[in-house]
């Protein structure tokens, strides 16, 4: 599940981020300052990036020990991020509305505690060369993807509505490979998050065309990414899931009046990513992270149930999904 739709193809050619190493002295003072702290963990969607920065932040500032949690930022593995948060083996996670979604009504008790952005930035991107400007444009073109059938269904939903046909796309499966080589390739258009892909293109002088899914539907306007923990955590130890996520917010606070420093706070962690690029993405998103909402993280049932009803009438949701119990905000600060 945690590649879904994945976030940022350019991220694939990341090599493995952390921190740098530690000496002996600095490990006592960490196991020092750490006691009498709860140990838990969050594990992230993918390779560490500005959707994550308000993790990073409230880990570097200290606001998940002010909360009295010492929280480790672990990479999601062969496992997945909703694998590790639904059993338990991570207690809190980044996963994605559709995601969840699509778990629950397979019985996986995950829920989503937080949205970390507002609204959807994704859509169909191609080189402006291609003059892809509509989905009736579509027609005719070549879509590189992950094989999943959400993106034939949604290609289909928007070009349904300049009544275009769907199969007069040639759909091809380029998994991990890089946006900007694709494009150049073997495909003309793919789905990117403009945040980081789309920002990117800005620095690379590559002007886009872009279909934002926004743009065409109302109920593709979902969250994601969104914070997660599981049901048990939830009726068992519902002070740390608090505790977890005021930090979280405090952190996503911070990156939305200081993107500049929060941009710096996840390069420390995360050195191999390119500073141009975070800093640029870091300043797009700040705005996005609360956007029109009263306070950040905020989520609406209308958005949960118009993502599932979509989903039901495109035949790609089959048992029962309840959305009011697939997300709270009742441990968002007031």
């Amino acid at each position: 599940m945690n590649k879904f739709l994945p976030l940022l193809t350019s991220l694939f050619l990341l090599a493995g981020c952390g921190a740098g190493g530690t000496n002996e002295k600095d490990e006592a003072t960490k196991k020092e300052d750490n006691e009498g702290l709860k140990k838990v963990s969050v594990v992230l969607d993918w390779t560490p990036n500005t959707n994550h920065t308000g993790l990073y932040v409230a880990k570097e500032k200290g606001y998940f020990k002010e909360q009295g949690l010492d929280v480790e930022i672990i990479m999601p593995g062969e496992a997945g991020a909703d694998k590790l948060v639904a059993s338990g083996k991570s207690e809190f996670g980044v996963s994605y509305q559709e995601a969840i979604t699509q778990a629950r009504v397979q019985g996986v008790p995950i829920v989503s505690l937080a949205a970390v952005i507002q609204h959807n930035t994704s859509g169909f991107a191609s080189p402006a060369a291609k003059n892809i400007k509509s989905p009736k444009d579509f027609e005719g073109k070549t879509y590189g993807g992950w094989g999943s059938p959400v993106e034939k269904a949604i290609m289909n939903s928007l070009m349904k509505k300049e009544n275009a046909d769907v199969n007069k796309v040639d759909i091809v499966n380029t998994g991990d490979a890089d946006f900007f080589t694709s494009v150049k390739r073997d495909v003309d258009f793919a789905w990117i998050y403009y945040g980081w892909t789309g920002v990117e293109a800005e620095l690379r002088n590559e002007k886009l065309n872009m279909v934002y899914l926004t743009d065409y539907s109302d109920k593709l306007d979902y969250y994601t990414p969104v914070l997660t923990t599981n049901e048990k955590l939830i009726k068992e130890d519902p002070e740390t899931v608090k505790a977890f996520v005021h930090a979280a917010s405090k952190g996503y606070q911070f990156a939305i009046d200081d993107p500049d420093t929060a941009a710096d706070i996840l390069m420390k962690a995360a050195p191999d990513l390119d500073a141009k690029l975070v800093r640029k993405s870091q300043a797009w998103l700040a705005d996005k992270y609360q956007d029109d909402a009263p306070r950040w993280g905020e989520q609406k049932l209308d958005i949960w149930k118009n993502y599932s009803d979509w989903m039901r009438e495109n035949k790609l949701l089959e048992g029962e999904f309840k959305p009011e119990e697939a997300f709270t905000n009742e441990f968002l600060p007031n």
